[in-house]
């Protein structure tokens, strides 16, 4: 029984606009660079395939049938096609226009729709919740249940649980929460004065990430901020088709940042680095937040783009590591962010990049899919992992959270155990000796 009930009530509000689908001349140039077609070969998973259908559902010739919902949930959003396009078609939003249209014409199941409003419409917007979450998920790890259920094999017995579980972040203590509010000084003379988002899972799960940063910059003269008032980016409710709830956490990191006269406003979450920076286009049609929309965006800036923008203080001794770096997808392909993570880490004396092929072919994480359609998730990880040790680099560098777990992941299964960094993790490695 499907997951949903289409109910065609034939709101369009959301939908992908004409002049948008219009772009595309179905070229198919980018087919290469779409992570499902590569996998499938299946011409309804590839950007041009979806892009046709959209554009069969605009014009009436079709519904919102299960196939096609199954079709626009396959894609990853990883926006590779976005860069192999040269008619310039912005399929982030037009995948996005989908979902929430979707959302606005299906009927789920009560149990899920109480999931989802859970996840999306509690979890991740409450501090206090996630810190209960995280403080269970700490529980069962340093209890030793979590390697206990690992090691008895239980979890095979239920489809790919096994798999989805080895995919759960580590809650590292304390969580990040306590910082938030708090000024951190500028080591030396103060340059810049920065705000940084510190996101919601990341709290828990990238806590020293974010202290890290935080080190990095003071040790570049900057001031940081971690605002009180922020929440959640609202990237997971946009992939998800609820833009009313990703509209509402934009509004309130707006308002969190935009009077603090920062020079910049920074993430070091690439995922949500892309959303971030088109609160305007969320908020476009809102009288009271559309100008605030585009003066946040001005200062939006991820941590890699940032810091590659300033000369930043060479570390005083050598960092004896060989590393590959993986793109991550909303960086390279959403923000058009390439070359600054690379020049951050060129920057670091002893510091060996050995590049892999296919470094901005996406990984399989993208936000929770890989729990989702874990089945795909693996099979785009392992490909990943053939190219990672073909590099033979003893450190896998990264500028995403949800990139670094879906790597640790392949770094156990497939490839050897490697460390898996965020570009800001190795500089603060080698500030600190």
């Amino acid at each position: 029984m499907a997951a949903f009930e289409l109910t065609q009530i034939g709101n369009h509000s959301e939908a992908p606009l004409q002049k948008d689908l219009d772009k595309c001349v179905h070229c198919g140039l980018c087919l290469n660079s779409c992570p499902t077609y590569r996998e499938l070969g299946v011409e309804m998973d590839s950007p041009r395939g979806r892009i046709y259908q959209m554009a069969q559902v605009a014009e009436g010739k079709t519904g919102i049938s299960e196939t096609y919902i199954e079709h626009m949930e396959l894609c990853l959003a990883c926006r590779g096609c976005e860069s192999a396009c040269p008619s310039g078609v912005q399929y982030g939003k037009l995948i996005e226009a989908a979902r929430a249209h979707i959302e606005q014409n299906i009927s789920r199941p009560w149990h899920v729709n109480l999931a989802r409003d859970f996840v999306f419409g509690s979890l991740l917007s409450s501090r206090w919740m996630l810190t209960v979450a995280g403080a269970g998920l700490y529980m069962y790890q340093a209890s030793g249940l979590q390697k206990l259920v690992r090691s008895s094999g239980v979890l095979k017995f239920f489809g790919r649980l096994h798999e989805i579980e080895m995919l759960s972040p580590s809650a590292e203590t304390p969580f990040f929460f306590g910082q938030i509010g708090k000024v951190f000084p500028a080591e030396g003379e103060k340059r810049y004065t920065v705000a940084l988002l510190a996101g919601c899972i990341a709290n828990i799960s990238f806590a020293r990430l974010n202290e890290a940063t935080v080190r990095v910059l003071q040790k570049n003269g900057c001031e940081v901020h971690i605002p009180k008032e922020q929440n959640c980016c609202g990237a997971l409710h946009v992939h998800a088709g609820r833009k009313d709830d990703a509209r509402a956490l934009a509004k309130n990191n707006i308002d969190a940042t935009l009077d603090g006269n920062f020079d910049a406003i920074l993430t070091n979450a690439a995922g949500c680095g892309s959303t971030l920076k088109e609160y305007d286009e969320l908020l476009e049609h809102d009288d009271a937040y559309r100008d605030k929309s585009l003066a946040f965006k001005a200062k939006m800036k991820d941590i890699n783009e940032f810091l590659a923008s300033i000369d930043i203080r060479p570390p005083a001794k050598p960092l004896a590591m060989t590393v590959t770096y993986q793109d991550s997808c909303h960086l390279c392909h959403g923000q058009k962010i390439r070359v600054q993570p690379r020049k951050v880490l060129a920057a670091i004396p002893g510091v060996v990049l050995k590049e892999m092929a296919l470094s901005d072919l996406c990984c399989g994480s993208a936000g929770i899919y890989n729990v989702v359609h874990n089945e795909m998730a693996m099979s785009l990880l392992k490909n990943k992992m053939a190219a990672v040790n073909a590099t033979g680099a003893e450190c896998i560098v990264t500028a995403n959270p949800g990139c670094m777990i879906q790597l640790q992941t392949g770094a156990k299964l497939h490839g050897k155990d490697q460390p898996v960094l965020h570009v800001v993790e190795v500089l603060d490695r080698a500030y600190r000796g």
